[in-house]
């Protein structure tokens, strides 16, 4: 009997607590919380895990606590582009849009690639028409700004770094996770009552990266990954290392030809190849099996889990007790 089964991530990091506010330590677990309920009654109604992690990753988009949709970071120009992906395991489908910064949802873009186009990947102008056509809400670029995102922007432009949501000064805005050494993306994985697989990613990328810069999130195998075969993988971290590890299809193949069980495979690729490349972040995976595994390299990594008919495990720190 399948056991159905749904995990999230709101992006990895290093740990703040000199800076952190107990008040808005709760604010992070009560959105984790929320949206993996929301997605465990999905599958719980018999909802596909496409539509769960969808979902999950529109919520997570919705949220201005996490780096995607609302709350997207800036790139070095003072504008947002955005980056989602969603992959079907059961047919090996998936859809992606990068480079936006007028669709509401990238997921949901991402999704009706996935369902109404022969093409994967749209990019910027291509990607929004395509959205538009398909009565996708449009909004102004300004929807996705905070204030809290721009003063991480000011931040970075007077160290003149582009980091991962940068790593510059000291947190001051009472994050359990330092949002200047954070990586922000958000995503979904999931197991449905059938025992299909899907996964779902999105991002607003890195503070003070140069326009037109695409990251792992959009980019099939590198952030994002299913295959009914084996397993449903998110990634969050540093991007250009995960792209150049396929670390998302790497999980998969260490299990599809060495035989390895999910939690070996996911620790060898987030706790060793990716370190190997000065690459850091996290990932959440769930197997054909239900089994789920959330390895991060990293001081921190906002994450959540949730069997139907359980209640959802969430953590934030390494010694939470929420890794599957």
């Amino acid at each position: 009997m399948v056991r159905a089964v749904i995990a999230i991530h709101g992006g990895a990091g290093a740990i703040s607590r000199a800076n952190m506010q107990p008040e808005k330590e709760q604010h992070y677990i009560q959105a984790l919380s929320e949206i993996v309920i929301r997605g465990q009654a999905i599958l719980a109604g018999g909802g596909t895990a496409l539509a769960a992690v969808t979902e999950a990753v529109r919520l997570l988009e919705e949220c201005p606590l996490f780096n995607a949709g609302k709350g997207a970071v800036f790139t070095h120009q003072e504008t947002h582009e955005l980056d989602a992906c969603v992959m079907d395991g059961r047919t090996l489908e998936a859809g992606a849009v990068a480079g936006v910064s007028r669709i509401r949802n990238p997921v949901l873009a991402a999704l009706a690639v996935l369902e109404k186009s022969p093409h994967v990947l749209f990019v910027g102008e291509g990607a929004e028409a395509f959205a538009a056509a398909h009565h996708l809400e449009q909004v102004s670029p300004d929807f996705f700004s905070t204030e809290e995102r721009r003063e991480q922007l000011q931040r970075a432009l007077r160290t003149n770094q582009t980091v991962l949501d940068h790593d510059g000064e000291a947190n001051a805005s009472g994050d359990p996770l330092d949002p200047d050494r954070k990586f922000g993306t958000v995503g979904a994985v999931a197991l449905d009552l059938a025992g299909n697989l899907a996964a779902a990613t999105s991002t607003g990328g890195m503070t003070n990266k140069q326009v037109g810069r695409v990251g792992d999130s959009p980019v099939i195998g590198a952030g994002c990954y299913a295959n009914n075969a084996n397993v449903a993988v998110s990634c969050t971290g540093t991007g250009e290392v995960f792209m150049r590890t396929l670390a998302a299809y790497d999980i998969a193949a260490l299990m599809e030809y060495r035989g390895l069980s999910l939690k070996e495979a996911s620790e060898r690729v987030i706790m060793e190849k990716i370190p190997v490349l000065g690459g850091s972040g996290g990932a959440i995976a769930v197997d054909r099996d239900g089994n789920v595994a959330l390895p991060f390299n990293s001081e921190g990594m906002y994450r959540g889990y949730g069997y139907v008919g359980d209640e959802p495990n969430v953590g934030i720190y390494r010694e939470d007790r929420a890794d599957g």
